[in-house]
């Protein structure tokens, strides 16, 4: 299934998109159960084209995975780390799609970096890779946009060059019915593809990630992992719109603006 959060005229809630066939397009429905539980569409509420799609998720944190394909390490000069890299993100960072990623006045080079996210769905802490699957809510599309140069400057931490406002889209839902091992993840910029890879590639699989994670800090409903981005990042401009697509998935759509 497909879980939205949206806003409809002043009224922001959480629904389920039913695919339809594309004379009739898709509809948003009611969510019926326990979010980040067991969910079912109940009434049709409206055509999805008329509703305002937001970030599906509401975290208390972000936790992102850095080095995690090794032709994205290679790409920076970094080897290939020994164990995961992880980082936190802000959730002020968040934006959903269409929403705009807002260029900061202290940087002089900002970053598309295309990811798959899982949503987490329930309460863990300390579990193993082979439980990581039932502790996974869904998976959205996510770029962890970032100020190369901040990031760059002293070495080090991360939390400046990729925490700005609007440096986190998500979206256009979470889709809860997948299997993230070998899905084509494709970034462009202005039309141009740039990253063009497959989550089969990931150095660390997503629950080996997961279960790292939970060892040193508890996960919770709705918290977000970003599992890393594979080769190819680059710099975006104003006025340039970034797609990040994932198989699967769909297509998370952002426009980027000057400094503000």
């Amino acid at each position: 299934m497909r879980i939205i959060r949206y806003r409809y005229q002043d009224q922001v809630d959480w629904g389920v998109v039913v695919r339809r066939t594309l004379r009739v397009g898709d509809t948003v429905h009611a969510l019926v159960g326990t979010l980040y539980g067991d969910v079912a569409p109940g009434a049709p509420v409206q055509p999805l084209d008329r509703v305002t799609l937001l970030a599906p998720c509401q975290p208390t944190k972000i936790v992102a995975v850095g080095r995690n394909y090794a032709a994205h390490a290679a790409e920076l000069g970094n080897e290939v780390p020994e164990e995961p890299i992880i980082f936190l993100k802000p959730p002020s960072a968040i934006i959903g799609p269409e929403e705009t990623i807002v260029w900061p006045a202290a940087s002089e080079r900002v970053d598309h970096e295309g990811e798959l996210a899982a949503i987490i769905g329930r309460c863990c802490h300390a579990i193993t890779p082979a439980e990581a699957a039932g502790v996974v809510w869904g998976y959205t599309c996510a770029n962890d946009v970032t100020a190369r140069d901040l990031q760059k400057r002293g070495g080090g931490p991360w939390s400046r060059g990729k925490g700005y406002d609007t440096f986190c889209p998500l979206g256009p839902w979470v889709e809860t019915e997948l299997d993230p091992g070998d899905l084509r993840i494709t970034t462009r910029v202005a039309g141009e593809i740039r990253q063009d890879s497959r989550t089969s590639l990931m150095i660390y699989n997503i629950p080996t990630l997961i279960s790292f994670i939970s060892h040193i800090m508890t996960l919770e409903p709705g918290d977000v992992v970003l599992t890393g981005t594979p080769a190819g990042v680059g710099p975006v401009v104003p006025d340039q719109t970034v797609e990040v697509e994932v198989q699967g998935i769909g297509v998370l759509r952002n426009r980027v603006a000057g400094p503000q």
